[in-house]
């Protein structure tokens, strides 16, 4: 176990090491049995953390401010566009000011080629911890939920379980590629048999699937890149689809139109998830577009973990605060 986390940011999914990582589980398993029990845990009491949103969200939002006021501390949710940021304060102006103020910074920003560069060039100004609530590269808080909740339902030894990340048609708009990526990069070392599927168009960066294969070669798992939703699913473990942008082909929004337009049928029904296990679990991180990205059967049916999914983004975030700035 590796405690020594003062401090730190979290950006990339990979600035804590597996060790760390498991620690950071094994402390937000804790902290759910407290919150279960109504133990008080007030790790970070007067200490006070900003939430700086320039995207908007509904569980990401809750998770990070439920676990701050859960610590004993105080979360302010600031909206970009309430600031001075559009009129001219840099991003080091914003590390130097609110990593003076605050003891931490959150921070949302998803516009491509923007989001990530803009938190750490923050973190390099600021005093206090920065932690991404999702970049355009990255969902790492996201992708720890996702991960305790397959641990929670499959045990803690995930070697060789089948867990499937794919792609699926959405029409609501172009969406990051974090969750994918952030995926790509952390799953594997934990030894599982990990399979991407997508359309030609929807690729990931080509050093995220170079390290994830470089990950599971390490640790014992598999990697596959498939091409057919079919085929990703059968035997699964777990079913994760999940829609994102041909960014790494193109950025025009009606060029990116076009190109998803050609994969409606990539949906996960009742007879794609038949394909998987009989006890295979169905992930989704929300919102999803109902009926088109999955059918109302599959996400309400007895195989969804959807809500433990989104109530575990809050242990995680209470977790990582807990270690990185009691």
């Amino acid at each position: 176990m590796q405690t020594n986390l003062r401090g730190r940011d979290f950006i990339s999914d990979l600035d804590f090491s597996k060790e760390e990582i498991d620690t950071i589980l094994d402390v937000a398993w804790d902290l759910k049995m407290k919150r279960a029990l109504r133990e008080p845990t007030p790790y970070l009491r007067d200490k006070t953390m900003a939430l700086l949103f320039f995207y908007s969200s509904t569980r990401t939002r809750s998770a990070f401010e439920s676990a701050f006021a859960h610590l004993g501390g105080h979360p302010a949710f600031i909206e970009s566009r309430t600031t001075q940021i559009s009129h001219g304060d840099t991003e080091r102006e914003i590390g130097q000011i609110m990593g003076r103020i605050y003891d931490g910074i959150a921070i949302r920003h998803v516009d491509w080629g923007i989001g990530n560069r803009y938190m750490n060039l923050v973190a390099e100004a600021s005093p206090a911890p920065v932690f991404n609530m999702q970049c355009e590269y990255y969902h790492p808080f996201q992708i720890l939920a996702d991960l305790m909740t397959i641990m929670e339902k499959k045990g803690r030894n995930l070697k060789r379980k089948k867990v499937v990340m794919s792609w699926a048609y959405a029409e609501s708009y172009q969406k990051p590629m974090s969750i994918p990526n952030s995926m790509t990069l952390q799953f594997p070392r934990f030894g599982m048999d990990y399979v991407l599927a997508y359309p030609e168009e929807f690729k990931l960066p080509d050093d995220t699937i170079a390290q994830g294969k470089e990950f599971a070669r390490q640790y014992g798992g598999g990697f596959e890149v498939v091409h057919d939703m079919d085929e990703a699913f059968k035997d699964a473990d777990v079913i994760y689809p999940k829609s994102w942008g041909p960014w790494m082909v193109t950025t025009d929004p009606k060029e990116a139109e076009s190109i998803i337009k050609k994969y409606t049928n990539w949906i996960t029904d009742s007879r794609r998830m038949a394909l998987a296990k009989e006890d295979a679990i169905f992930m989704h991180p929300l919102p999803a577009d109902r009926g088109v990205e999955v059918t109302n059967e599959v996400m309400d049916g007895p195989n969804s973990v959807i809500y433990d999914e989104a109530e575990n983004k809050m242990h995680i975030c209470a977790s990582v605060y807990s270690l990185t700035m009691a």
